[in-house]
């Protein structure tokens, strides 16, 4: 998202934020489940790929074996097929400096890209990535996924809704829960084997979501991902989760960041 600790999250909003961030800090760095048997996890770094610095990830998926980026920020805005290997950009779509693109999936031969406070879903033929359309939603527009049957997507609260990928309409809303609380500014998503995988704004967490709940089932440590030399006064938050139906993989990179990673989790012991 937009650097919305001071523009969206100001005031009493703020301390919020600083309660969240606090909570999850804690929750890392204990190994004991709690009351939903919340799974503790750190990563493995199988891999690391050149990543844009350019791009404010948004939006992060596969689609065919190929990777997919919604990039944000008012003037800045793009959506792209980049090339895994090397990092660049094979085919991009700038967007008019009114949009601030958001989370991004494809379902179906369509991708679907959010914007933030636009309240327009922009949708696109994945073979020609021509504009088909747009429909419109009623508030903000945060990650984007699919099961592969529905749209799931989050709006900065706890709330996940599954739309009707053909008029967006909604078709039901969990509410994400950590040991029983409303877990709040859920961003990004990833659908990954029958989980919600889901970035927490402005944090090094990312939790695993039951679809049907809403409840976290586990919460993976990702501080220290991106090592300290690699980061520079523009690197910004973790975000970004794609996972390649074709292989297995996962792949996590942050917004500015220059690397991509390939990652396996590590169960801590409890």
């Amino acid at each position: 998202m937009y650097k919305k600790i001071s523009t969206f999250v100001c005031g009493m909003k703020k301390c919020l934020v600083h309660i969240l961030l606090l909570t999850l800090a804690l929750l890392l760095t204990s190994c004991s489940g709690s009351a939903q048997n919340v799974r503790q996890y750190t990563l493995k770094v199988e891999e690391s790929l050149p990543h844009d610095l350019g791009a404010y990830t948004q939006g992060l998926f596969f689609y065919g074996g190929e990777l997919y980026e919604s990039c944000g920020q008012y003037g800045e805005s793009s959506f792209r097929k980049v090339d895994l290997a090397t990092g660049k950009v094979l085919q991009r779509i700038n967007f008019d400096r009114k949009y601030f693109l958001e989370g991004a999936c494809a379902l179906k031969g369509r991708i679907y890209i959010l914007t933030w406070q636009e309240n327009t879903c922009f949708v696109y033929d994945v073979k020609t990535m021509q504009l088909i359309g747009s429909v419109r939603y009623l508030g903000e527009g945060w990650g984007l996924t699919t099961d592969g049957k529905s749209l799931i997507m989050s709006d900065g609260t706890s709330s996940i809704t599954f739309r009707n990928p053909d008029n967006f309409k909604v078709e039901k809303q969990i509410d994400v829960t950590l040991n029983g609380k409303p877990l709040r500014f859920i961003n990004e998503l990833e659908y990954i084997n029958g989980e919600i995988w889901a970035n927490v704004y402005d944090s090094e967490a990312i939790v695993i979501i039951n679809p049907s709940t809403g409840a976290v089932t586990g919460m993976i440590d990702c501080r220290n991902l991106l090592h300290p030399t690699l980061r520079k006064p523009s690197t910004d938050v973790l975000n970004g989760i794609a996972y390649n139906e074709q292989d297995g993989t996962i792949w996590l990179t942050g917004k500015y960041w220059p690397k991509i990673f390939r990652i396996t989790l590590v169960e801590k012991k409890k």
